[in-house]
Formats: C-alpha cells, structure tokens, sequence
C-alpha cells in the first residue's frame, strides 16, 4: 500500500530574508502616502508628534510579538498567541475566532492600501488617469502578486530580498536629496497656535498617530509565516527589533527631507490639494525636473509592489494555520501539492484586496487599524501576561525587557488611538465584532463545542 505524504512548510527564512520581510512591509508606499494625511490631522508640522506617539506604541508592542513569536513560532502569528493564551478549549476558542474575523476583513484593507497608492502615484506618470482606469491598475496589480506568490517558497525569500533592496535604494535616494536641500524655515513653520493644548489637539493627534501606526505596521510579519523560519527563537525577535528600529530612522528622515524642501500649505489639506496623491514625485520635480521625478516615481511603484508583496505572503498564512486547526474552513487548510503553500488561503486573500482597493485610502487605514485593536494588539496584551502567569516554566527564547512596562504603555496608546478615533468607525469596528461574537455562537452550537459542550455537560450530570 502506498503512503501518501502530506506537504509541509519549509524553514527557509533566515534573519536577512525575515527582517528584509518586516522592512519591505513597513515602508512600502506608507511614508509615501501618509504625508499629506500625517499632516492634515494637526493642520502642520506639529504633526510629526504622531510620529512620536506611534513609535513609542509600536515599539513598546514590538516585544510582545518577539516574546509571543519566539516562544510560539507558527504560521498564522497572533492566531496562535490568542489562543494559547486564552486557553485552546474554552476562551482561546473564542478569541482565535475573532482575530481569523476581523483579519479577513482587515487584512485585505491593509494590503489594498498599497494597490490605492500605487495608483496614486502612476497618477504622475500617467496623466488624466480616470477612476475606471485606477480600478483596472488596482486588478492587474493584483492579479501580479497573486502570481508570484504561487510558487515555492525558497523562490519568495529570493523575490523578497530583491525588492527589499529596491525599497532602500527608493529611501536613500529620498533621504540623501533631502539632507542636500533641507531647509529648515520650510520643515518648522508652524501655524499660529501649532502647540495649544485642547481638545480639537488632542483628536488631532490621535488621528496623526492612526496614520503613523498605520506606516508602521508589518514590524511582525515574520510571525504570520513562523513554520517557515530558520531558528526561530532567535530570528524572530531579532528581526522584529532590528526592523521597527531601523524603519523608525528612515521615517524621520524620509519625512523631514520632504517638509523641508515641499512646503507643507502645498498638500495639506490633503483633500483639497492634487499634489497630495503623488507628493515625493513632486518633491523630486522641484529640484531635478521632471525626467528624474519620473524615474524616482518608478522606484516608489516598485517599492509599493514590494510592500503589498510582502503583506499577501504574510497574511495568506493566517486563515490556513486557523483551518489546519480546525477554526475556519477546512478548505483553506490546503497546501498545493507539490509547491507546499496554501494556495486557497493565498487566492481567497488576493482576491478579496483587489476589491477593497476600490476604497478611499482614509477609510481605508480608519477601518484597518481600528478593527485590530481590541481583539489583536490588546488581546496579545492579555495573551503575554496570561500566559507568564499561567505557563512561568514556558520556553522563551526571548523575554520581554522590563516586564511588564512595555506591554502596559503599548496597553495605553491603543486605547488612545482608539478613543480619538471617528465615532462611525468605532461603531463600524465593534459592530462587525458583535457580529463575530455572534457567528462563533452559531458555529459553536452547530458543532457542539464551547461554550454549548459544557452546557450540555452540566445539565446531563445535574440529572
């Protein structure tokens, strides 16, 4: 009888591929985008606090992922944190559920803000384009990356480390050109009253933070393809830290150099200003002309491409560990047969993107990070501490410095982020978690598991 044997993930992500990974997500076409929107949420450069806010928040978080993601190392990432730290048969249960909920609804958000921005920016290449014409871009855009990312993975950590290298080539570039013509009097001009403590300053800065968080996120992509990474233990946090870090550097130096040389009435607000959409090209037309800003417009396409690459490889992991383990549909449990990736998952994921990048882009990071909050980023939180609590004698390859400061203060800026947030996208938020909360109740009775199981339990013995 012959024994067929069933496709496994294969360890090939070393600490270069799995940083290059996290930075290539990280920059991608955020600093690009965001700029206009950064600066719109506080009316000038003031806004560059948001910058503060959200490092403090992401760095602080960033060792939560390192210790969950060095002592769990797993496809799927917080799926997993969730539910060990809950507990797999009772809350776990739950929690896992909700994070695979809102992360098919989210996941797809984040990376069609990489397909809207680049669209945006072929905008200044190509000129007059049309809404009609951006959707087409957004759907072969795509369907590219659906492409090549079917295919193996020792390939992708290849693919991945080429376009990492053409996104730091796009941010000397920038950094350079900025620090050869800084002017100081353009980047600090502030606006009467810049500083006034209020309350209007306060939602401001919460939504200034919203964007630069926003731009951070992808420092823990490397935990979404865990089963695919070479010594773990050791990879994963160091990749996570060494990345936040560095991308923290390049992101003051990416946006002081185009402050400093675009004055900030040209774009802000970001709505009423065509410049907006396409700003660091236009940074590049002022002081090269317009052949040089063509071909830099081409180098940030190229790093928007590498960023949404990165994303889909990452998240496409996610519903595949969940369904492995019997959370979500079995059919997104499959590995292609000779390739040994999830390619349902994979597809299912890119297609849904090119939809939602039919989306405006500020409702598009609102929706996003808000959804995250509650369930993923604070509940790793709770994770973290239940399970120091619960698992003291747990291996951990990495341990949290300074237990449990960071993870208290990353505990607050969420919750900022999240109070200064729009009411209607609050509502938006924990509606749709309501409605998790009510479809795991449905699944949960339908397959006679928690909390239904122990229902029946204690009404058969109380008999």
């Amino acid at each position: 009888m012959t024994t067929v044997t069933q496709p496994t993930l294969t360890r090939r992500f070393g600490l270069l591929p799995a940083t290059a990974l996290n930075m290539t997500n990280m920059i991608g076409i955020g600093p690009f985008i965001t700029i206009p929107l950064l600066m719109s949420a506080l009316g000038g450069p003031q806004a560059m606090l948001g910058w503060v806010v959200a490092l403090v928040i992401v760095l602080c978080d960033s060792t939560v992922w390192s210790e969950l993601g060095a002592a769990m190392p797993g496809s799927g990432g917080s799926f997993g944190y969730l539910r060990q730290g809950y507990g797999p048969e009772k809350l776990g249960r739950l929690m896992g559920f909700l994070f695979v909920w809102q992360f098919v609804l989210s996941g797809p958000l984040e990376i069609a803000s990489g397909y809207i921005g680049f669209s945006q920016y072929l905008g200044y290449i190509w000129k007059g384009i049309t809404a009609r014409e951006t959707m087409l871009v957004v759907t072969i855009i795509g369907l590219v990356n659906l492409a090549l990312l079917y295919r193996r993975i020792k390939s992708i950590a290849t693919i991945t480390v080429a376009l990492w290298i053409g996104t730091i080539v796009t941010v000397i570039a920038v950094v350079a050109t900025g620090v050869m013509h800084f002017d100081s009097k353009v980047a600090f001009a502030f606006p009467p009253g810049a500083f006034n403590f209020s309350l209007g300053f306060l939602m401001g800065l919460g939504a200034a933070s919203r964007v630069g968080v926003y731009d951070y996120l992808g420092y823990y992509d490397v935990c979404y393809i865990g089963d695919e990474v070479e010594n773990p233990g050791r990879v994963i946090p160091r990749s996570i830290l060494i990345s936040t870090i560095a991308v923290a550097l390049i992101y003051v130096a990416i946006n002081f150099s185009i402050i400093g040389v675009v004055p900030w009435r040209d774009f802000v607000p970001a709505t009423s200003h065509p410049l907006a959409n396409f700003v660091v090209s236009i940074f590049m037309e002022r002081i090269y002309g317009p052949g040089v800003a063509t071909i830099f417009t081409a180098m940030i396409l190229w790093t928007a491409f590498g960023s949404v690459f990165a994303l889909l490889l990452g998240y496409s992991r996610v519903p595949y560990a969940a369904a492995r383990d019997g959370y979500f549909f079995k059919a997104f449990a499959r590995l292609h047969p000779s390739g040994g990736f999830p390619y349902v998952s994979l597809v299912v994921l890119g297609i849904l993107s090119i939809f939602a990048g039919f989306v405006s882009l500020g409702m598009v990071i609102d929706a996003l990070i808000t959804t995250r909050i509650l369930v993923q980023f604070i509940g790793q939180i709770g994770a973290v501490t239940l399970l120091r609590r619960r698992a003291p004698d747990m291996p951990r390859p990495y341990r949290m410095w300074l237990y449990p400061l960071p993870s208290l203060i990353a505990l607050l800026g969420w919750i900022f982020i999240f109070a200064t947030t729009p009411p209607n996208v609050i509502a938006f938020g924990l509606g749709a978690l309501l409605l998790g909360v009510v479809c795991f109740a449905v699944w949960s009775r339908k397959g006679r598991t928690w909390p239904f199981e122990a229902v029946s339990v204690s009404s058969l013995s109380s008999r």
